[in-house]
């Protein structure tokens, strides 16, 4: 059953969007290689490129490829982080790549910080250990399909306790225009708020990949607000299946480009094994079509 809504395209991720049938997924929810970090024993791999230019270069082309696969209300979210190049510089890598794409047609509508209780170690003195990376939303038109509620938390205490008093005029430094009232501060949606864009993640590694790994908490907010239940989740880096994964978890489908042949085949196993583990027993709306 899990092959039938999660499928995995091995082979060059550009190729296998080629192939794909325009505006045929909902949105797309990814982590490309990042710029000279890591050699994943692939001819072909991205991220190895002899400079930055080049590396966007070429993601803006596969990311030309998604838009044309998306619908027209569609969305992506992609996970970049950063590196430091010779003399000490910081590359920069996330805001050149959202540029690029912005630059290529994509609405670049947001930046979402993933800040990580948890980051690497460095043993760096000059500069302070690095504990975020970047999560862009890029748009395909104007208008787009995003859930708002189905992402909203829980509101900050503080806010709360704002909430509890009768009127502004009465919150401690709240500040009163002589003359006018301010009138009652109620709540949106009872005691949760919008998400905010800053969102505190802990990494977990995956015991099966000798590589970093989507949290799946980071991704499942992208999916719940960027895709219809039942619809279709895109991944053209797909590593060790996170996405398709929480996908299953969400009630959507996925198809996910791999080029590396046996980090598909662990993908594989991760996704046949959510499924048996019961993973998809909220999979409510399976035999829906897509929205």
């Amino acid at each position: 059953m899990s092959g039938e809504r999660h499928r995995i395209v091995v082979g060059d991720c550009l190729e296998s969007l080629r192939g794909m049938a325009s505006e045929s997924a909902n949105c797309c929810v990814t982590s490309p290689p990042y710029f000279g970090l890591r050699d994943y024993g692939m001819a072909g791999q991205i991220g190895l490129e002899e400079a930055p230019a080049a590396f966007i270069a070429r993601l803006v082309e596969v990311f030309r490829e998604v838009r044309r696969v998306l619908r027209d209300d569609g969305t992506a979210w992609v996970n970049m982080g950063d590196t430091y190049g010779k003399g000490k510089q910081l590359l920069g890598i996330p805001w050149r790549l959202a540029f690029a794409l912005q630059d290529d047609g994509w609405i670049l509508r947001q930046e979402i910080i993933w800040a990580k209780p948890n980051p690497m170690p460095e043993s760096v003195l000059d500069r302070c250990t690095k504990s975020h990376e970047h999560i862009f939303l890029l748009s395909k038109s104007p208008q787009y399909y995003f859930d708002n509620e189905a992402i909203k938390e829980p509101a900050a205490e503080s806010s709360l306790a704002r909430l509890a008093q009768p009127t502004l005029a009465q919150q401690v430094g709240s500040a009163r225009v002589p003359g006018k009232t301010n009138g009652n501060m109620k709540a949106v949606g009872g005691e949760m708020r919008n998400k905010r864009s800053v969102w505190t993640v802990t990494t977990r590694p995956y015991k099966g990949a000798h590589f970093a790994t989507f949290p799946p908490e980071l991704i499942r907010p992208c999916i719940r607000a960027g895709c219809q239940p039942n619809g279709l989740v895109l991944d053209p880096f797909g590593g060790s299946g996170t996405t398709a994964v929480v996908a299953m978890q969400e009630g959507r489908r996925s198809i996910l480009c791999e080029l590396n042949p046996e980090y598909a085949e662990m993908s594989r196993k991760r996704i046949d094994a959510a499924w048996l583990d019961g993973a998809a027993q909220m999979d409510i709306l399976r035999d829906q079509p897509a929205a």
